[in-house]
Formats: structure tokens, C-alpha cells, sequence
């Protein structure tokens, strides 16, 4: 069974399928800087997380895109101090041109029920 949760035309932003929580990407607030946004999305991942039934400790994997890699480190120091000790999932960091020049970072996280 498939359940989509938050779901509008385009997108849902919660799937949850045999014991597996999908979710969309998230962003923070444009007008900040690349650490706000990332402790923005980590507020809105843990938020989305709790709604699923879950919580970070189950995180499967995260992939998290950032408009320039210069940026790396001080997403880096946001993301180390939020990911709890011994759970961190598999994750991969890549640099993208995202929805507008105003976003810095989106995180897209799967994880387990």
C-alpha cells in the first residue's frame, strides 16, 4: 500500500511505502544564509519526519544539493550538529542550480518507519 501525505497536484510531500518514508525536497527561507536555510530544512525534515511516524534516527539517506560548493563546510557544521550520534544515513552532496537563485541548499530525505 501507498500512502501520500501534504498531496497537491504536483507532489506529495510525504510518501510512506512498505515501512519506507520518502520526502520531498526542502528549503529554507531565501533571504538567509546557507546555514539558516540549512537548519531550516532540518526543522522542516524533522517536523515531516514526526508526521510520518518517524524520526531522524531512522534516516536511510540524504541528498542534499547545494547552489555552490563553497558552501559545503558551513552546511557541513549545521548538518553534524543535527544528524544524531550513530544515525547518520548514507548521503550524497552535489552542486545544482535549484528552483531559484534565492535557495542555497534543499535536503531530500528517505527513511525507515
Amino acid at each position: 500500500m501507498i500512502e501520500r501525505l501534504h498531496t497537491s497536484q504536483r507532489m506529495s510531500k510525504i510518501v510512506k511505502h512498505n515501512g519506507v518514508v520518502y520526502l520531498c525536497g526542502q528549503v529554507g527561507k531565501p533571504q538567509d544564509n546557507v546555514a539558516d536555510q540549512t537548519r531550516e530544512c532540518l526543522r522542516l525534515v524533522d517536523e515531516l519526519l514526526a508526521q510520518a511516524g518517524t524520526s531522524s534516527k531512522n534516516m536511510l539517506q540524504a541528498i542534499i544539493w547545494l547552489a555552490d560548493m563553497k558552501d559545503f563546510a558551513e552546511m557541513n557544521a549545521v548538518w553534524d550538529a543535527w544528524v544524531p550520534e550513530g544515525h547518520a544515513p548514507v548521503r550524497a552532496c552535489g552542486e545544482a542550480k535549484l528552483a531559484t537563485p534565492d535557495y542555497l541548499v534543499e535536503v531530500i530525505i528517505t527513511a525507515g518507519l
